[in-house]
């Protein structure tokens, strides 16, 4: 007799295509990027391919080492990363997910490059951090014509060239970033790492730094203070004369989630370091960097959703209970409609704020929106992230809560991409400070949203309470977070209306908007199309 038949259990996922997403796709071609479709078409299928997925998850389950020293005592600093980790980061330079903006003139590249990032990221988000940060260092750099020049085309090359050595004998170079300090956190100014010139034109760093990932980047910007004021410099792992600069690792973090990926605390011993801006200027010059970055935390947390809906759908087609497949009872149709609804929601927005970057350096109106537009939205797409995961898990029953279902991983993720770059309250209060010292950024916003007046009286309404949250300054910052929330639900909603499908667009406008909603997802309205919506979710 047998005891163990094995039925009613879902087909393995893997492989399938992460590009197979009609909101990703429309919003390269929209946003002048449809030259790059077959190299997203390519990572699709590479990412949800079993070598990328056991890449992957093998990565997070052997975390990476620290060895301080060696054998005979002498100080190393080295991190061991498993063999897989490598694997990873060698497709996402070769494909230029870390500079290919810097040395592509062609329009949409940085569009290209986000439909990039989020079609692999899908196979592990820990390695992104160091491709995201050495995408994110080349504006900042360039604040020093010698330095950029020098790095500038290592950082953009397709290479993936690990090993400590100096950085330019290296074929490709990967770059880190260290603000955070233990007394200070978000708040960079109250950095008490020193800075002193030095006669060959350098500056010896003194000073500990709380947060540092990707300690095995060839290259950081660092924030310290030099005698004219907190200023950004540059330090190298090896120094030109091929000795080590001073940059020594405590510990590694233990961190909730992002397991693949090093985090660190450093210690600068006297290191050296060159600055990069002027004296002074170094959260101005740093903050071109924490832009770039924070448009990846965007686009981090629209691949987590994308990854959640995927497993969720997959599982609902094939699972049976109480006489029909899961995606064909109500309640959970609702839930699966929901969850996609806010997973494309965040798509499109993310592609428009990748074609503003594209256009921002020509266009001062596309730069004005992507200054609010960027701030507004980090703080909401972000902050969806964790319960979105956490429904999309729910929707697995007790094999979501296991770790072989890999959604347990993408739970400890999706907190990640609201703390990183400014926690919640950073990013909304940002925000707040970009309407008040740009106020052009604001007319971009209205100018931006009024496009999608007349096409649905919800989002309409929605728009004229924002007008009004913002002519009331009394308790602004008290209210910082209703206030952003809304203008980001407001621009997703504009987007989704004038470029996504019209039964997404409705269901967003119906419940974000028209009240029409509960708290927990899955309580859309009835009447909505969720066969329509649901099928922009089928990868398989």
């Amino acid at each position: 007799m047998h005891t163990h038949d094995v039925f009613n259990q879902v087909p393995n996922i893997v492989p399938f295509d992460n590009s197979r997403n009609p909101a990703l796709i429309e919003g390269l071609h929209r946003e002048g990027a449809g030259w790059a479709e077959a190299e997203v078409r390519e990572l699709g299928a590479l990412a949800g391919g079993f070598a990328a997925q056991e890449w992957g998850r093998v990565a997070n389950d052997y975390p990476p080492v620290l060895h301080t020293h060696d054998r005979y005592g002498h100080r190393v600093d080295e991190v061991e990363f498993h063999p897989y980790w490598h694997n990873l980061m060698e497709v996402a330079v070769a494909h230029g997910l870390h500079g290919a903006p810097w040395r592509d003139d062609r329009p949409g590249a940085h569009a290209a490059r986000a439909a990039k990032f989020y079609t692999w990221g899908i196979a592990d988000a820990g390695h992104m951090c160091p491709i995201s940060m050495t995408y994110a260092v080349v504006p900042a750099l360039r604040h020093n014509r010698e330095l950029s020049e020098k790095f500038e085309p290592l950082l953009a090359s397709g290479v993936y060239d690990y090993g400590l050595r100096e950085p330019s004998t290296k074929a490709g170079l990967i770059a880190g970033m260290s603000m955070t300090e233990k007394q200070g956190g978000s708040d960079v100014r109250a950095n008490t790492t020193t800075a002193t010139p030095q006669s060959d034109g350098a500056y010896r760093i003194v000073g500990h730094k709380w947060f540092t990932s990707a300690p095995m980047s060839d290259m950081f910007l660092t924030l310290a203070q030099a005698p004219g004021g907190l200023s950004c410099f540059l330090l190298p792992r090896v120094l030109p004369d091929g000795s080590r600069n001073p940059l020594r690792l405590q510990r590694l973090k233990d961190k909730l989630g992002n397991k693949s990926n090093a985090s660190s605390e450093i210690e600068y011993e006297n290191a050296t370091g060159w600055l990069v801006g002027e004296e002074g200027a170094g959260v101005k010059t740093i903050i071109e960097m924490v832009n770039m970055t924070r448009l990846d935390c965007v686009i981090g947390s629209a691949t987590g959703m994308r990854a959640g809906v995927t497993h969720a759908v997959h599982h609902a087609r094939h699972r049976k209970a109480f006489g029909a497949n899961l995606i064909d009872q109500p309640a959970m149709r609702n839930v699966l409609a929901d969850l996609v609804v806010e997973s494309e929601a965040a798509t499109t927005v993310m592609m428009r704020l990748a074609g503003a970057t594209d256009r921002a350096g020509a266009d001062p109106a596309e730069a004005a929106l992507r200054r609010i537009a960027l701030a507004v939205t980090k703080y909401w797409v972000c902050k969806r992230a964790p319960a979105h995961a956490a429904e999309a898990l729910e929707c697995l029953g007790g094999n979501g809560y296991v770790e072989d279902s890999g959604m347990p991983r993408l739970y400890r993720e999706a907190p990640l991409m609201s703390i990183w770059e400014g926690s919640g309250n950073v990013a909304a209060l940002d925000a707040l400070r970009a309407m008040a010292r740009q106020p052009e950024s604001v007319e971009a916003f209205f100018a931006e949203v009024a496009l999608a007046r007349g096409a649905n009286q919800h989002l309409d309404t929605a728009i004229d309470r924002i007008g009004k949250e913002l002519t009331d300054l009394a308790d602004i910052e008290y209210r910082a977070r209703r206030v952003v929330e809304l203008m980001a639900l407001v621009l997703q909603g504009s987007q989704l209306v004038r470029h996504g499908n019209q039964a997404v667009a409705d269901a967003f406008c119906a419940t974000r908007f028209g009240g029409d909603w509960g708290i927990a997802f899955g309580t859309l309205p009835t009447g909505i199309d969720t066969e329509a919506i649901l099928e922009r979710a089928y990868v398989a």
